[in-house]
């Protein structure tokens, strides 16, 4: 086969990110299937149970989705009573998410999981947070290319 046709998969950064991605988000299946889940809404319960109420514009900011795309998610979460919408203190305009008591339940079971999984990745603690400070770089850089409205490819 002539190399200049195609590009073999090891060669691919975008591929590895996607495996791992993948890799990461079997890991959680067990953990999601026990409570209902998709992992766009077990990341909810995560940002909920760790930050409290937060507003969807906060909320949406954190987890990097848009309105359009966190709405769904949040009526479902809402009708299988894992979150709860109230009017945030100080401000009948707006509204809050914050945990019910299931949801909360949900937390403090992946806060357990989360610690295995730190275990199973084979990396120091050290090793971990350089990875996720590298994987944030390439986020912020990707998504600043898209903001300055740079389509071409690289």
């Amino acid at each position: 086969m002539n190399r200049s046709a195609g590009v073999d998969l090891e060669e691919l950064l975008c591929f590895d990110l996607y495996a791992a991605s993948r890799a990461m988000t079997r890991r959680y299946r067990p953990l999601l299937e026990r409570h209902g889940l998709t992992y766009p809404q077990y990341l909810v319960v995560v940002v909920l149970g760790g930050r409290g109420p937060l507003s969807i514009k906060e909320l949406a900011s954190l987890l990097h989705l848009d309105h359009g795309t966190l709405t769904p998610i949040l009526r479902r979460l809402e009708g299988s009573d894992v979150i709860r919408r109230g009017p945030a203190p100080g401000d009948g305009r707006s509204w809050v998410l914050e945990l019910t008591a299931a949801g909360q339940a949900i937390f403090e079971d992946s806060d357990r999981v989360q610690c295995r999984l730190l275990e199973v990745l084979g990396l120091s603690a050290d090793e971990v947070r350089e990875l996720q400070l590298q994987l944030r770089r390439v986020a912020s850089s990707l998504d600043a290319e898209q903001a300055g409205g740079l389509t071409a490819p690289v």
